[in-house]
C-alpha cells in the first residue's frame, strides 16, 4: 500500500479567481496534500508564443489557465531536448552529449567516479551509472508507484520495444527521427538513460510503457501511479511540423492532444482526490535562465551556444488544491519542479534540486483549501 502524506496547507484561505501571488522559497513538504502527480511534457516553444494573445493553442494558452494556475516565469535549463528531461528527473546538469540529444546511446564516462557535493557526476555521456539516482528510484524505495507513458513506443517493433524502448548501448539512436508509422523518440524518455532503471528488465518493462496503458490505469485510484509521466509522440508534443503522418504538428497538434488527455486525467478518481497535473515544455527558443542555475563542473554552458539556460517556457498546473485563474510570477525551472515533487512525496533532493535557494511550489500555486475543492 502506498504511503499518504498530508502536510498542512499553507494557504490561509480560499483566494479568489485571477489571484497573482509571489512567494518566498519553501523548503519543507508541499503545502497541499497532493499524492498523485501527472506531468505532460511538450516541446520547443517560448512563453510568448505559447501563452501570448495570438497563440495557436487556445486550449493550453487560455482555457486551461482559467481552470488552474499559469506560471509565467518557468524556465528550461538547457538546449536541446534530452538535457532538460534528464534534469527534471535526476537533477543532473547538461553535459556535452546530452546537450546533443545523445544521437549515439553511449555510456556516461565520469571524470571523478563519484558525485560531488552538489550531487553532480562530472563527465560526459548518455547512460548514467547505477549509482546516479532518479526520482523514479526514490519513489520505488519509498514504497510509492510510478509509470512513464510513451506515445507510439513499440509502434514499429523493428525500431524499439513496446516497453522500456531504447537503443542498445553504443548503438546509433534510430528513433531520432519520426516515421509515418512510429513517432516515438528515445530522447524524450529520460528514464531509459539511467542504469538504475534499465538494468532490471522486469522493473523497466513494467513501468516504462506505451501511452495506450494510461486509460485503463486511470479508471481507479488504486491503479493510478503516484507519479505519472506522459510523453506525447514527436507530432503531438509539438516537436515536428508538419508531421510524418500528415498532421499539422507544432502547437496545433499539441493542443489537440491536450484536449483529448487532460479531461481524462482531471476526471479520474485519483486526480479528483489529491492530484496535480503539470503541463510544460522542455526548452524555449532563447538562452535565458533563472534560479541561480549552475553548469556541470567542467561541463558546457547549460544553454549551449545560445546562453546560460533553456529559456522561458511557462507552465500550467491543475489541481483540486489550485483556485481557478491563479497566476504565479515566482521563478521556477526544471530543478525547482524536481525539488517540489520530492517535497510532495517526502523524499530527499537529487543533484541541483538540492539547492536550498530554489523556489518550490507553495502558497503561490496551492490557493484552494481541500474542503473548498470538493
Amino acid at each position: 500500500m502506498a504511503r499518504t502524506f498530508f502536510p498542512a496547507l499553507a494557504a490561509a484561505g480560499m483566494l479568489g479567481a485571477s489571484a497573482t501571488l509571489a512567494a518566498a522559497p519553501v523548503h519543507g513538504h508541499s503545502p497541499a496534500p497532493v499524492h498523485h502527480v501527472f506531468i505532460i511534457m511538450l516541446e520547443n516553444e517560448s512563453y510568448q508564443v505559447t501563452f501570448g494573445p495570438n497563440s495557436i493553442a487556445p486550449y493550453l494558452a487560455h482555457e486551461l489557465p482559467k481552470q488552474g494556475a499559469l506560471l509565467t516565469q518557468y524556465y528550461g535549463v538547457g538546449h536541446y531536448s534530452l538535457d532538460n528531461y534528464i534534469a527534471m528527473i535526476s537533477g543532473q546538469a547538461p553535459n556535452a552529449d546530452t546537450q546533443d540529444d545523445c544521437t549515439t546511446f553511449n555510456e556516461f564516462v565520469s571524470t571523478t567516479g563519484k558525485l560531488n557535493a552538489n550531487g553532480q557526476l562530472p563527465g560526459k555521456g548518455c547512460v548514467y551509472p547505477k549509482h546516479v539516482r532518479t526520482l523514479a528510484n526514490q519513489l520505488t524505495d519509498a514504497g510509492l508507484s510510478w509509470k512513464a507513458y510513451m506515445e507510439d513506443m513499440g509502434a514499429d517493433p523493428t525500431r524499439e520495444a513496446a516497453t522500456c524502448g531504447h537503443p542498445a548501448i553504443g548503438a546509433v539512436d534510430a528513433t531520432e527521427k519520426a516515421t509515418p508509422k512510429d513517432q516515438y523518440a528515445t530522447k524524450h524518455n529520460p528514464f531509459v538513460y539511467f542504469h538504475s532503471v534499465i538494468d532490471s528488465k522486469s522493473y523497466c518493462d513494467s513501468r516504462v510503457v506505451n501511452l495506450d496503458h494510461l486509460s485503463k490505469d486511470l479508471a481507479q485510484a488504486n491503479t493510478t501511479p503516484n507519479f505519472v509521466y506522459i510523453t506525447p509522440n514527436l507530432c503531438h508534443d509539438g516537436h515536428d511540423a508538419p508531421c510524418k503522418n500528415g498532421e499539422q504538428g507544432g502547437l496545433i497538434s499539441a493542443d489537440a492532444f491536450l484536449r483529448t488527455w487532460v479531461p481524462r486525467i482531471v476526471n479520474s478518481p485519483a486526480f479528483k482526490r489529491d492530484g496535480l497535473l503539470v503541463i510544460t515544455f522542455d526548452e524555449g527558443n532563447d538562452g535565458t535562465s533563472c534560479c541561480n542555475e549552475k553548469p556541470l563542473p567542467g561541463g558546457p554552458q547549460p544553454g549551449g551556444k545560445i546562453g546560460p539556460g533553456g529559456g522561458k517556457i511557462g507552465a500550467v498546473m491543475l489541481s483540486p488544491f489550485i483556485a481557478p485563474g491563479t497566476t504565479s510570477d515566482v521563478e521556477y525551472n526544471h530543478y525547482s519542479l524536481l525539488r517540489s515533487l520530492e517535497n510532495i512525496f517526502g523524499l530527499s533532493h537529487l543533484g541541483y534540486a538540492g539547492d536550498d535557494q530554489l523556489h518550490t511550489l507553495g502558497s503561490d500555486i496551492f490557493t484552494a483549501h481541500p474542503a473548498a475543492s470538493k
